[in-house]
């Protein structure tokens, strides 16, 4: 049995604070690294911004969900059409693992491993302390995972708000009250 065999795409809770989520990405390593740590490729799956190639380094992480996708979907009452993020670069092991702080409070980290000619991508946010938090963050990476997978493989995508809201109905129905 092999990893794309069992691979979920949803997220678990590994810790009451902490939630993990793996995907199988199209490879290679370095083209997944690229779309990690380059700010003009990650703004096509997750937020623009230029991050320092050391740790120590801080940048701000902005978020424009409605140019994700064409439509973008019906953007929920109470988004903006932007939101920004001061982060920190705490790791970076080139191109296999990258660690940086999730605003004040969190830290996501993201290991990369070769499966063929795929790439196993384990994501692991943790310190996330409201369930309502861990809903909305689940639903999130579930969704801009989901857009990095596509962009890695040539596809279309459904719309972002879209998917993203049907994805927060399903991610508090899964994760423990």
């Amino acid at each position: 049995m092999t990893t794309s065999d069992t691979l979920d795409a949803f997220g678990k809770l590994v810790a009451p604070d902490t939630l993990r989520i793996e995907r199988l990405l199209p490879g290679p390593i370095d083209r997944v690294w690229a779309y990690l740590i380059d700010g003009g490729k990650r703004r096509k799956w997750l937020a623009a911004g230029e991050m320092p190639q050391a740790p120590g380094g801080e940048f701000t992480l902005t978020w424009r969900n409605d140019e994700l996708t064409s439509p973008p979907g019906a953007r929920p009452d109470g988004f903006s059409t932007e939101h920004s993020m001061k982060s920190r670069v705490v790791e970076m092991q080139p191109p296999h693992r990258l660690v940086f702080t999730w605003g004040e409070a969190g830290e996501v980290s993201i290991d990369l491993v070769p499966e063929g000619d795929r790439v196993h991508l384990t994501l692991v946010h943790t310190r996330i302390a409201e369930r309502p938090a861990r809903i909305m963050i689940g639903a999130g990476w579930h969704a801009h995972l989901d857009v990095l997978a596509a962009r890695l493989g040539g596809d279309d995508c459904a719309p972002f708000w879209d998917t993203w809201q049907r994805l927060r109905a399903e991610y508090d129905a899964r994760l423990p009250g």
